[in-house]
């Protein structure tokens, strides 16, 4: 079976507000294929920009390929114990800009995980703890070793109308504080809606925001 999923996306600080997308993926034995295009690909004629084709083995690798760009991106999973602890480790390398990431996430219990993102060769390395309290509201302080600054996020799971998630962010070092809504369903689609400012800024600024909509298919 083939799966199928349009996306739509609209930002008010944008030129071009309004972009989409979509994307086709189905199961061949023990891959998945996906063909994803964004509206450049169709807007003014059909065009290669904005294609990109994938192939991943759940739990095991992903290839990503950007086709106008030719450029690709491939990904190596693992997990591993440690201490009887699962250690989920991920291996990302980006061919156009030379990088190349190590991300790994210990898994305490169901509550508690600890994650550390690094970029080979540099002395980029980001460090996050994540705490769920009574499987509804999550904590998740950050801090980026490279410009010794914390980020905050909070979000909390409401079961009203369908998955809705509440979140909270704050970025201390550009003292951006951000806000989302997000619902999943598998009847009436997915979406969230979200808003950000820069408490730095002298002005009194409207915040920035952002809209997106997704709906799948089966075909």
């Amino acid at each position: 079976m083939m799966k199928a999923s349009v996306k739509a996306r609209y930002e008010t600080e944008k030129a071009a507000p309004a972009t989409g997308g979509a994307t086709i993926a189905f199961n061949a034995g023990d891959f998945k294929l996906r063909a994803s295009m964004t509206d450049a690909t169709i807007v003014s004629g059909p065009s290669l920009n904005g294609l990109a084709l994938a192939v991943e083995k759940p739990g095991s690798f992903i290839f990503d390929y950007n086709v106008s760009q030719k450029d690709f991106r491939f990904q190596f999973m693992n997990s591993i114990k440690v201490l009887e602890k699962p250690l989920n480790l991920n291996y990302i390398h980006f061919r156009g800009d030379n990088r190349t990431i190590l991300d790994g996430t210990l898994v305490f219990d169901s509550a508690n995980k600890v994650s550390a993102n690094h970029v080979l060769g540099s002395r980029d390395c980001k460090l996050k703890y994540s705490y769920v309290h009574e499987g509804l509201t999550t904590f998740e302080p950050s801090y980026d070793t490279t410009k010794n600054s914390w980020d905050f996020a909070v979000s909390h799971k409401v079961y009203v109308y369908g998955n809705d998630v509440c979140r909270a962010t704050y970025q201390g070092r550009s003292k951006n504080l951000g806000l989302e809504w997000s619902r999943s369903s598998k009847l009436n689609g997915s979406f969230k809606v979200s808003a950000s400012i820069c408490l730095a800024d002298e002005e009194l600024k409207l915040p920035k925001l952002t809209a997106e909509t997704s709906w799948d298919f089966d075909i």
